[in-house]
């Protein structure tokens, strides 16, 4: 069995249930849960915004430092930190689960699954990277802010459940339990630079440059979509296998992705059906009402940062160096 799974909070439960609607359609043998980083019963969701979909909510999973992550992180930083920890819970508690897939909540998948499938037969880890070409000028992103982010996408991971892939979760978890931050001035962007090492920590990783895998604003340079036959296709050969819209919102859709400027939609007529089928389908799957629930477990902006001022202090060079400021 597989079992494919995203993680989000009810603000983002629109776009969790748009990837679940894709994964119905075209793989309608997997199993797909939605990890969900909030308290359905502080919520109070009428039954019209439950989901069709399981939820297996964060505090049922057995993170040991839960309520310490949720001091240290933001919304961002906590939904992505607790993805080693779901992993690990569903090789524990799914023993039919012969591999786990990680999908970020926005992403539509367009193909059957099959060579994802075939690869997770061979190889321990799967994982995607940003850009497989050179980019050729500095709009954003380039070159370097992907040296900053990371080299791979983790808004994808596919794991074969055996001993090698679970030695890589159990690393990983380690490291996220502190170190899931935005902060590029200390090499951390989340969870995304840690996996960096796993081509050479852990055995049989396949680095899949398949261009129908996680198509999203950082590759559009490389990449442009046609639908033919009913089919989309990139570069007119490869199938379009999923579409990660990571930083489209339904308030600007004039704008591919709030973090890039490379593209505009008049550059990029190939991929308006695209985003016009991305923006219907959150709408209909009630994203104007999702976005308007906060997430149970995080902290107000301000108080988050003043923590984060106190925990920076807390290193010998800064103290020093706040001291000598007060003089």
């Amino acid at each position: 069995m597989t079992l494919a799974f995203t993680i989000c909070s009810i603000n983002y439960l629109a776009q969790a249930r748009t990837l679940g609607d894709s994964l119905r359609q075209t793989n309608p043998d997997w199993q797909y849960v939605i990890g969900l980083v909030d308290k359905l019963d502080q919520a109070n969701l009428p039954a019209s915004l439950l989901p069709d979909y399981p939820m297996l909510e964060v505090d049922q999973i057995e993170i040991e430092d839960f309520a310490g992550m949720c001091d240290r992180y933001d919304i961002t930083e906590l939904n992505t930190a607790v993805k080693p920890f779901y992993i690990d819970y569903f090789f524990r508690h799914y023993p039919d689960a012969s591999e786990v897939i990680y999908f970020d909540p926005d992403i539509i998948v367009y193909q059957p699954l099959t060579q994802l499938k075939q690869r997770l037969r061979e190889y321990n880890l799967v994982v995607t990277p940003h850009i497989c070409q050179p980019i050729t000028d500095w709009l954003i992103p380039n070159e370097l802010n992907h040296l900053n982010t990371g080299t791979f996408n983790l808004g994808f991971i596919g794991l074969q459940k055996t001993e090698e892939s679970n030695r890589f979760v159990q690393w990983w978890k380690k490291r996220l339990v502190h170190e899931c931050r935005i902060d590029l001035c200390n090499g951390l962007f989340v969870d995304q630079h840690w996996v960096n090492f796993a081509p050479i920590y852990y055995d049989k990783v396949w680095i899949e440059k398949h261009p129908g895998y996680n198509a999203a604003y950082w590759n559009l340079h490389e990449r442009f979509f046609s639908e033919q036959n009913g089919v989309w296709k990139v570069n007119d050969s490869a199938d379009l296998q999923f579409f990660h819209y990571s930083g489209y919102g339904v308030h600007k859709p004039q704008e591919i992705s709030k973090y890039q400027n490379r593209f505009t939609f008049s550059d990029r007529p190939d991929v308006v059906p695209l985003f016009d089928l991305y923006r219907q389908r959150l709408l209909d799957n009630m994203n104007e009402t999702y976005r308007n629930y906060p997430c149970y477990y995080i902290k107000p902006p301000k108080t988050l940062y003043y923590q984060r001022v106190r925990q920076s202090l807390k290193s010998p060079i800064n103290a020093l160096i706040s001291a000598l400021e007060n003089r």
